[in-house]
């Protein structure tokens, strides 16, 4: 059995669906996947600075969850019509990482996130973004945790951190001159608020 992970899922309906978007997500879809054994918590978020505008994060005691047959009653083939109805409308880029630091540590509740994803690659390697991000990060008054993934999909290849903030502070921006060569391998930096 592998470590925790996560399945973190981005979203855009259309401005005219967003109602029933947010219907269809708080009264059927959360309650239906914190049912499924394995999925430890779940979470959505509105993008303060970025793009899209939501953001789902379920918390995995680990990647075999999302192949279990609790899961599978629920997804895919077996989507109930409601979230066959809404998935046809939304814009969705769903995303399974496992954990690669601090540990087992699950989501801590915080008053902004932010998301980093960064393409991977050869070099510099995990551990050179792993210390980039502690010492961007770690240890700074307005910084609850740091968290980071790695992809676990064949398609997709990348690094997934969240930084809990206890402040807005780091709504301004981040230093892209800390991340070194991982700043060219940035491809998302938004912030979040709890929905």
């Amino acid at each position: 059995m592998s470590a925790r992970a996560i399945l973190l899922v981005l979203m855009q309906p259309p401005p005219a669906f967003e109602e029933e978007f947010n219907c269809w997500y708080d009264t059927e879809h959360i309650p239906e996947r914190l049912a499924v054994p394995g999925f430890t918590a779940a979470r959505r978020y509105a993008c303060l600075l970025g793009w899209p505008r939501y953001m789902a994060l379920y918390d995995l005691a680990n990647v075999e969850v999302l192949d279990s047959a609790a899961y599978r009653r629920v997804s895919g083939k077996n989507f109930s019509p409601w979230t066959r109805r809404v998935l046809s409308r939304v814009r969705v880029d769903r995303m399974v990482a496992g954990q690669l630091y601090p540990g087992d540590a699950p989501t801590t509740e915080s008053a902004r996130t932010l998301l980093l994803r960064f393409a991977a690659g050869e070099a510099p390697g995990e551990a050179d973004l792993l210390a980039r991000l502690k010492d961007g990060f770690e240890g700074r008054e307005d910084v609850l945790g740091v968290r980071l993934f790695v992809t676990t999909e064949a398609d997709r290849s990348a690094y997934v951190a969240l930084v809990g903030l206890a402040s807005p502070a780091l709504e301004g921006g981040i230093d892209r001159a800390a991340l070194g060569p991982w700043a060219a391998r940035l491809d998302l930096a938004n912030v979040y608020a709890r929905y």
